[in-house]
């Protein structure tokens, strides 16, 4: 039977190896040897069922205080060498934030990011602010301003999303289907002279490898009193030499049709496949880049402008097909997976900001 003398030898001899442990693990192994299931103080209290009535009155709670006593030690001595591991830790760990960025793999700039850039940048040269405007429009900024009649197919539900919230006329709100309701809002909210680009993100109701339901835009407004045709050709014919950096661009304008333009074109390019990416400027292949034409007298008129007093031309393009173009994509779908190969393979470097004089990209 245990007796004072041998529980107090017990208590000395575990505490001194409790002191005397190195490391976490090593006092780990010291209680599970003393507190443990099968420990020497945990069998020592199996014994008292075998003691008396007396015996247990002593020896019980002599064993609970010794149980308590080291359980105590234990935690003590844990949070003393996670405190002496701590420091080394910042010891020899130390940062010296004076030192210059180590040469370590970097994020990268998405594509669609870039060419926004880009596009900003060759705009801006040519006298373009930026302006934007709400992902969620009404009916009148998104089709009744824009010359749409009511029966038009974009209002179908197969080309558009409609949401359950309804405007103060009572329509459905919309998932912009373009960013032409910037041109709208900014028209309303301003005065010509009016020379803008409304880069973001516009939703159709479709998906496949040249389609997806999310997308971005870019559409451009100039309003004054002698814009005309010829000055909008000669704007996207810079565009497209600087955007594709080429000094040669053979263009011509189809007649089209769009609600909110009349007249209305799209604009081919001729180009040539090199690999994934086109060539602009050479080949026997054309191809349609954007739509565009002279602001129709109705959106003027809606706005508050008098047609006959002033005039203007739009234009619009999908910055996501620009990318694939210029880069080499020949599927949209990834653009908006988050796969970071992808983005490694096809990404830029955020420190490299486009810029007109040293290249685009």
């Amino acid at each position: 039977m245990t007796d004072a003398s041998e529980l107090e030898a017990l208590e000395k001899r575990v505490r001194g190896e409790i002191e005397a442990a190195a490391d976490l693990r090593a006092l780990d192994d010291v209680r599970v040897a003393a507190l443990g299931k099968k420990g020497e103080l945990s069998l020592k209290m199996r014994e008292l069922g075998k003691m008396s009535p007396e015996e247990r009155q002593v020896m019980g709670p002599a064993l609970n205080r010794v149980k308590d006593a080291l359980n105590a030690a234990v935690a003590e001595k844990k949070a003393a060498l996670e405190t002496a591991a701590l420091e080394a830790a910042l010891a020899t760990e130390r940062v010296d934030v004076s030192l210059p960025v180590s040469p370590g793999r970097q994020g990268r700039l998405h594509p669609v990011n870039q060419v926004m850039e880009e596009l900003a940048v060759i705009f801006a040269d040519m006298g373009f602010a930026v302006a934007e405007g709400p992902d969620v429009e009404d009916d009148f900024h998104n089709f009744t301003a824009l010359n749409f009649p009511p029966n038009h197919p974009a209002r179908d539900t197969q080309d558009t999303f409609f949401m359950e919230a309804r405007d103060e006329q009572g329509a459905p709100k919309v998932l912009r289907t373009h960013t032409s309701p910037v041109q709208i809002r900014t028209m309303l909210g301003g005065s010509p002279p009016i020379r803008i680009i409304a880069p973001g993100r516009v939703y159709r109701n479709d998906w496949d490898q040249t389609h997806t339901p999310m997308f971005h835009q870019v559409e451009g407004l100039v309003i004054d009193r002698e814009t005309h045709m010829g000055h909008l050709k000669g704007c996207l014919m810079d565009f497209v030499a600087a955007f594709f950096e080429t000094d040669e661009v053979e263009a011509r304008f189809r007649p089209h049709h769009f609600p909110f333009t009349e007249p209305s074109a799209e604009m081919d390019v001729r180009y040539e496949r090199v690999g994934d990416a086109i060539k602009v400027g050479s080949g026997d292949d054309w191809m349609e880049i954007l739509g565009c034409g002279m602001v129709h007298p109705n959106v003027i008129r809606a706005c508050g402008l008098d047609p006959d007093e002033f005039q203007g031309f739009a234009f619009g393009m999908g910055v996501d097909r620009l990318a694939s173009l210029k880069y080499g994509m020949p599927d949209l779908r990834p653009f908006f997976e988050p796969d970071p190969r992808w983005l490694a393979h096809y990404g830029f470097s955020p420190l490299l900001q486009a810029n007109l004089a040293t290249g685009l990209s």
